[in-house]
């Protein structure tokens, strides 16, 4: 995904003027083609995540439209303080982009890992929060980001993501995506898990049962219209993200559900639970220790449907 941010804000920036790319000390290869046609809207801001989030602030004050980047966790519990004060209080129009989102970074330890970031910045007020699925989903969600009118956090992964979009689809803050109709489960992703949630579609499908499949790149604002009609369609909603369970995509699901139901349906979700991992590996091997692969997800979801709901 990153080669792909980098690829899109380059071509951005050549229409649009006011756009300002901050870099937390990473990147710097990687932006070489933004650095030659727009050397003079790129600043490395070191290691100092916190301060690039005040300049970040600052240039928006001054009518420019700046994106921070750097890994996840730098760029988001690292500096929350300055996210809060100095983008969302004053609502200001900024991007911040975390890269290596979730278990990208899964064999350089809990350090790099970001299992709490929806959580956080979903909980500030203005915030927008994006997670793009893959490439094309990113490129959507940038033009759209860059055009909003409030702070937007947007998380993606590293690189080698699966390709779940042969083209860049329409997209709309705050409007899912539903990428396959059943009438039996409906699994619900954001951000680098789509790919493992069409997996355990297909499996489901195999034993036959329907399943919908319903993409939300934006967690916050959920989509009402469409969560109105799956939870009041299908007896089993399962979440599916590579974040932790508590305050991500399924918090964030099991809060609306309790504000616009009741609602005749069960709600499961997947994710990683409240502790660190004990052992280091890659982000393959951190999902299967924490149970996100495509058999443990469908063996709990068919356990679930094959009795009846409560």
């Amino acid at each position: 995904m990153r080669n792909a941010f980098a690829d899109e804000v380059t071509k951005i920036a050549g229409g649009r003027s006011e756009l300002v790319l901050l870099s937390g000390d990473i990147g710097n290869r990687l932006f070489d083609n933004y650095k030659e046609k727009h050397k003079d809207r790129f600043y490395n801001c070191g290691v100092a995540e916190a301060n690039m989030i005040g300049v970040a602030a600052g240039l928006s004050l001054q009518g420019l439209r700046p994106i921070a980047y750097t890994i996840t966790p730098f760029i988001t519990s690292r500096c929350l303080e300055q996210i809060r004060i100095d983008l969302c209080y004053h609502n200001l129009p900024s991007l911040i982009v975390g890269t290596g989102s979730g278990l990208s970074y899964g064999g350089l330890g809990p350090t790099h890992h970001s299992l709490e970031d929806i959580a956080l910045l979903r909980a500030m007020p203005n915030m927008t929060v994006l997670c793009p699925a893959d490439s094309q989903e990113l490129r959507a969600l940038l033009r759209a980001a860059l055009d909003h009118p409030g702070p937007v956090y947007m998380r993606i992964g590293k690189k080698g993501e699966p390709q779940i979009h042969q083209t860049v689809p329409a997209v709309q803050i705050g409007r899912g995506l539903t990428l396959r109709e059943g009438d039996d489960v409906c699994l619900i992703s954001t951000g680098n898990a789509l790919s493992l949630v069409l997996d355990t579609a297909t499996e489901l499908e195999r034993v036959g049962i329907g399943v919908t499949v319903v993409q939300l790149h934006t967690v916050k604002p959920l989509d009402d219209a469409l969560l109105q009609t799956v939870f009041s369609r299908h007896k089993v909603i399962a979440s599916v993200e590579e974040h932790g369970l508590i305050g991500g995509l399924g918090g964030a699901l099991a809060e609306w559900a309790a504000d616009h139901g009741p609602f005749g349906s069960r709600l499961l979700r997947f994710g990683t639970p409240d502790r660190f991992p004990e052992a280091i590996g890659g982000q393959s091997y951190l999902r299967s220790a924490f149970g996100l692969t495509t058999d443990s997800i469908a063996a709990r979801i068919l356990g679930v449907v094959s009795r009846p709901i409560e």
